[in-house]
């Protein structure tokens, strides 16, 4: 065994740092770390949403990625630092803030996990930034094959993980990387956009969608593999952390029964292309900004194809519960919920 798959025991005595940890992944992982009697400090900015996190036993320490003192004061003395910090921003005119907040404050938490001797570091990387097979299922082995058709968002988040496994190799970080794909699940406060997309499907405020489909996963099950990780994962290697592949259609058609609605009407793909280029060409004109409508999310509605999360099941014992359920508990979190998730604009 090679000493980047070599492993040696995590002590489990010391603290642990969940960064991001007001966000989706990350206010989960904090959870499942404080459900298992884990120590979990968060590391928030002041401006940060804490919804998620309330009620958690955690210790908050306040600062920012792209400020290393305040990584250093947080990180001090932590066995393990989940890192689960993601600038999502795909429809910036500007892209320079993908790279400062995807890539260099990722430098910099690894420069001061490394600097502090932490023992493991979690990075929680994107489906994005795999390659794509046209004869089958996605592993990890696939080399990035489609830069040419990469959004800014894709090409920042592959720069960020080829950055991190690049630390792996040469300077010994302890880190494992999870490539996720779309998740889903309950306490989905912000919520994020494709959740609030199976919550507006299941109460009829959306009747249509696109010709698409994507690997999905539960939320709860990204959590149980970074914690998976931490003790089971192979240094310097990256998983594919991804549900089966399903189309739009059936989906949608399951959060839309959950709700007690019909299912949805689809849209071919072409009538998406065609009027994204349009609404865009004409944003474009009006000189507008940070638009959501455009040609890139369109393709990147499609792009992602089948996964095989073979490597996860075997190295982590990882077992993504079926997406029928999650759509369900979503669901039934999103109802039981909703006029806190209305009172806070979304």
């Amino acid at each position: 065994m090679s000493d980047q798959e070599s492993k040696h025991a995590v002590d489990k005595t010391k603290p642990v740092l969940v960064t991001g940890a007001s966000g989706f992944v990350g206010s989960h992982t904090a959870r499942l770390l404080t459900e298992q009697g884990r120590k979990v400090r968060v590391l928030l900015r002041k401006s940060s949403n804490t919804r998620a996190l309330d009620g958690l036993p955690v210790d908050i320490h306040y600062g920012d990625v792209l400020d290393p003192q305040s990584l250093r004061d947080a990180m001090g003395g932590c066995a393990t630092v989940f890192y689960s910090v993601v600038d999502p921003r795909f429809w910036l005119t500007d892209t320079k803030p993908l790279y400062r907040n995807n890539v260099d404050g990722l430098v910099n938490a690894m420069d001061v996990a490394l600097e502090l001797g932490v023992e493991r570091f979690i990075f929680t990387s994107t489906m994005g930034t795999l390659g794509v097979n046209p004869n089958g299922p996605v592993t990890e082995d696939i080399p990035f094959n489609w830069l040419d058709k990469a959004p800014p968002y894709i090409r920042a988040r592959l720069e960020a993980e080829n950055v991190f496994l690049k630390y792996c190799a040469e300077k010994k970080l302890p880190g494992v990387a999870l490539c996720v794909a779309n998740t889903y699940g309950p306490q989905d406060y912000q919520p994020t956009p494709h959740g609030k997309m199976v919550w507006d499907m299941s109460c009829g405020r959306v009747k249509a969608a696109l010709d698409a489909g994507a690997p999905t996963v539960d939320i709860r099950d990204v959590a149980e593999a970074a914690v998976a990780a931490e003790e089971k994962g192979r240094l310097g290697e990256r998983y594919i952390i991804a549900n089966e592949y399903i189309s739009n259609r059936d989906f949608y058609t399951l959060a839309a029964a959950e709700g007690g609605q019909p299912p949805p009407k689809i849209i071919p793909m072409w009538v998406g292309y065609i009027a994204a280029t349009v609404i865009e060409s004409i944003l474009k004109l009006l000189r507008k900004k940070d638009y959501l409508v455009r040609k890139d999310a369109v393709y990147l509605s499609e792009v992602f194809r089948e996964m095989d999360h073979s490597k996860a099941t075997r190295d982590l014992d990882w077992h993504p519960r079926p997406v029928a359920q999650t759509v369900k508990d979503a669901v039934a979190w999103y109802q039981a919920n909703e006029s806190i998730l209305d009172s806070s604009g979304h």
